[in-house]
């Protein structure tokens, strides 16, 4: 149980984190893409949405007086979509970024950097979207058969517990990856790795979930969870 409640506790760990001197400038850039992308999609979905409103609802029909249940109904829907979506192409542009942020936490938590470690942006870019590609490939995969398991009567409720572990499993998978690509470890062994303790990788996605929740603390949610993530990877890895 205690594993379980620190492992939850890391991405909040990792907000403590990012507050280091050392490690703001690394943080600035993850930070405004995830600030940039969140806002940029909010700001459409609620011009677009307003559009769809005003010609399904015209203002001339009694129907018009709906437009206030649906406003709630599109928040809600627009932050289960854009939970995922959000994630997704948030850490594609910025996982250069979040590889050398994790590198730069495992060297303020044990003082020195990961081997052959090089710390340039243009070194990083290719590697990293590769991976962040085989990601989203790895968690499509899963989530669409999930999604249709959500539709059929009978089976929606088992489909909806199956897309919360999903998303809290992908979550760990997404974060972890960065301290763990660090040490040239392959994205199969990371997943062999985490299968091995799936209760507590559960545990962090469910925590960086939540970071994701709380209003303007969601913005540092992705550097947080990757010093999380990085910080989680150095107290529990199998060679200490």
């Amino acid at each position: 149980m205690t594993a379980l409640i620190a492992a939850f506790l890391m991405p909040f760990r990792g907000l403590g984190l990012l507050l280091r001197p050392g490690l703001r400038r690394y943080v600035a850039m993850p930070l405004l893409i995830n600030i940039l992308i969140f806002s940029l999609t909010a700001w459409i979905g609620s011009v677009y949405f307003q559009e769809f409103i005003d010609w399904a609802l015209p203002a001339d029909s009694w129907m018009s007086y709906l437009e206030w249940l649906l406003w709630p109904l599109f928040a809600l829907t627009y932050l289960v979509i854009a939970f995922y979506s959000f994630t997704l192409v948030a850490n594609l542009i910025a996982s250069p970024f979040n590889g050398i942020l994790a590198a730069q936490v495992e060297k303020q938590i044990t003082g020195r950097l990961p081997e052959d470690h090089s710390g340039s942006i243009l070194a990083e870019i290719l590697p990293a979207i590769s991976g962040e590609l085989g990601k989203i490939w790895y968690f499509l995969l899963r989530a669409i058969p999930v999604l249709i398991l959500m539709i059929i009567p009978g089976l929606n409720a088992i489909g909806s517990v199956l897309w919360l572990l999903l998303g809290f499993w992908f979550l760990s998978i997404e974060y972890v990856d960065y301290p763990m690509g660090n040490h040239h470890i392959r994205p199969a062994e990371q997943r062999r790795i985490l299968r091995q303790r799936p209760f507590q990788t559960w545990a962090f996605g469910a925590g960086a979930n939540l970071l994701m929740m709380i209003p303007v603390i969601n913005f540092a949610a992705m550097p947080a969870s990757v010093a999380g993530a990085t910080l989680w990877w150095v107290r529990t890895k199998p060679d200490q």
